[in-house]
């Protein structure tokens, strides 16, 4: 029983250790356990074999405890958990060595009987001293592969420190791979910017060559203008010979007066060459080259004809009807001083003929016309538009209103037309650009802006609106005010011209003349053929449209389409409230 008990405090032993967590609490139990037992006679005395054995026990198991909690302070719980794995390799060898352990046993048994067979060696103590030692022996082996398996387990800590380490490395050399990666990527950045750089570069460069070929444009430019100043020069000093010539003319004809009157309009005809007129309208335009070579012919037929002083006049009507181009460089073929040539257009193949005959016209004009002298604009007016429209319109204009207007040149061609069923007659524009060439006329005339006011008021009484809302392209009546404004334009040649729009809406209008610049509020005093602009609401956006016939002593007045649903004259206050705004043409 002794044997058994002392198996079992070893098998407890065991135990013990194998439980790692709790080995040295459970041994020295067990220790305190086969003490009592050998204190109640199952062991001879205190100084036993079993009990050395069990000192031993615990002081390995102390060792082993105080080993234990040092690797696991210094390895940590890395090492904690490789030391659970080794003792589940440790229970494995456990396994083996109960395997052992019980054929031991058995042997022992057998050793037992032959023991008991030879008498009492067994209380003696002589004998059965063997079994207890060999198992002592066999728990201190166990308690060494215990150590041995802690030392496995801190050597595997180490292991793991060191792999640990060589991730450390690798990490470190990842680090520094990406560090190449990161340089490399930078170097690459750098070269981009310095192509982007040279990029810039070259295209400041190129600016800058645009830039000079932009100032040798600039400086041709200029060049061409200078050309033009000079030309202009001439044009004026061919002004003063063709005055001079005029006025030798006059002293030739005689009278002082006409002589004084010449000398003025030299004067004033070579002022307008030098510094202009203001608007291109009013300003002089010399003749083309082409005319100027026709000079001694003019001057020939004009003689002939006894006309000699009008030979501005007369190149001033060569250059509106040809420029000086072409065979028939009058334009004389439908006249009835053409017995030669076919009476259509462009009939004439001799440009002297052409000369000739157109001349012979000219002078009958005058004639009819009255005309006494290069500066009789009234007159003349009235002889240049004879000579478009044909000498009937001289008598109709001088029985009907006295003389020339533009009004009454728009109402001869409307009549013409209708009564021969064409689309149009002649050219209501013809005097103000034949005027255009005549170094003498614009002194004394007031320029285009006044054309528009006297076609609005022969349209004076109109109602309904007719014909200016079709002539705009409605198929029935609208609003016809703008439409009314646009008609007396394009009778004029405003609108082709480009000095008024054609518009149907008021708000379209203004913003036409405010988008150029042309635009004065209703504070502004406005000149005759300006286009006025009606805010009758109040609200900030114009309603109704007319043209400014004058503004005299703070009075501005008006022909208006729409009023009341026909054509009328009205007046305001300068800054009235009702008006918006002027559009200012630039005639």
């Amino acid at each position: 029983m002794a044997d058994i008990k002392t198996r079992d405090a070893v098998k407890g032993t065991i135990k013990t250790i194998d439980k790692a967590a709790v080995a040295s609490e459970r041994m020295k139990a067990a220790y305190a356990k086969t003490k009592e037992k050998a204190e109640e006679g199952y062991y001879a005395n205190e100084g036993s074999a079993t009990e050395y054995a069990a000192d031993k026990i615990s002081h390995a198991s102390d060792r082993v405890k105080d080993e234990g909690i040092h690797q696991f302070n210094k390895q940590g719980q890395k090492g904690v958990k490789i030391t659970k794995d080794n003792i589940v390799k440790a229970k494995d060898k456990m396994a083996d060595f109960k395997q052992k352990r019980a054929a031991k046993a058995a042997e022992q048994r057998s050793a037992r009987n032959v023991s008991g067979q030879n008498g009492l060696q067994i209380h003696r103590g002589t004998a059965g001293r063997s079994p207890v030692s060999d198992a002592s022996v066999q728990t201190i082996k166990t308690a060494t592969d215990t150590k041995r398996t802690i030392k496995q387990s801190a050597r595997s800590a180490g292991k793991t420190v060191k792999t640990a380490a060589k991730g450390s490395v690798k990490t470190t050399e990842r680090s520094v791979k990406t560090a190449q990666v990161t340089s490399k990527a930078a170097i690459k950045t750098t070269q981009q910017v310095a192509k982007t750089a040279q990029a810039a570069a070259k295209a400041s460069a190129k600016t800058a060559q645009k830039a000079a070929q932009a100032a040798r444009a600039s400086a041709k430019a200029s060049a061409a203008a200078a050309k033009t100043t000079v030309k202009a020069t001439i044009a004026a000093v061919k002004a003063i010979i063709a005055g001079t010539k005029a006025l030798i003319a006059a002293i030739v004809a005689g009278g002082w007066i006409a002589i004084v009157i010449i000398l003025i309009v030299v004067l004033l005809g070579c002022a307008i060459s030098l510094f202009g007129g203001g608007s291109e309208s009013t300003s002089y335009t010399p003749v083309s080259a082409e005319v100027e070579a026709y000079e001694p012919l003019i001057q020939k037929y004009a003689k002939q004809h006894g006309i000699p002083e009008y030979v501005e006049l007369i190149k001033a009507v060569m250059m509106q009807e040809s420029g000086g181009q072409g065979n028939d460089p009058m334009q004389a073929s439908e006249c009835g001083y053409n017995t030669q040539y076919p009476n259509t257009p462009n009939g004439i193949t001799d440009p002297e003929y052409s000369i000739n005959v157109g001349i012979q016209n000219l002078a009958a004009c005058l004639n009819a016309a009255q005309v006494e002298n290069p500066i009789d604009m009234d007159r003349i007016k009235l002889a240049l538009q004879g000579y478009n429209f044909g000498n009937g319109y001289i008598s109709w204009a001088q029985t009907n209103y006295g003389g020339y207007t533009y009004a009454n040149a728009v109402e001869f061609s409307t009549i013409q037309a209708e009564r021969l069923g064409w689309d149009s007659y002649g050219d209501t524009q013809y005097v103000s650009q034949v005027l255009r060439y005549y170094p003498f006329g614009r002194a004394f005339t007031s320029g285009g802006n006044q054309a528009i006011v006297e076609v609005a008021l022969t349209q004076l009484g109109n109602e309904g609106g007719q014909p200016y809302w079709s002539w705009y392209g409605f198929s029935s009546r609208e609003e016809w005010c703008a439409c009314f404004v646009s008609w007396c334009a394009e009778q004029c040649g405003y609108i082709e011209g480009g000095f008024i729009p054609k518009f149907a809406g008021c708000v379209s209008g203004a913003n036409w003349f405010k988008e150029r610049n042309q635009w004065q509020d209703r504070n502004y005093e406005p000149a005759a053929g300006d286009i006025i602009f009606f805010d009758w609401e109040g609200d900030g956006s114009t309603d109704h449209v007319g043209i400014v016939e004058k503004c005299e002593n703070g009075v501005v007045y008006t022909v208006e389409g729409n009023s009341g649903d026909a054509v009328k004259q009205r007046q305001y206050t300068v800054g009235s409230s009702s008006i918006y705004g002027y559009g200012v043409p630039a005639y």
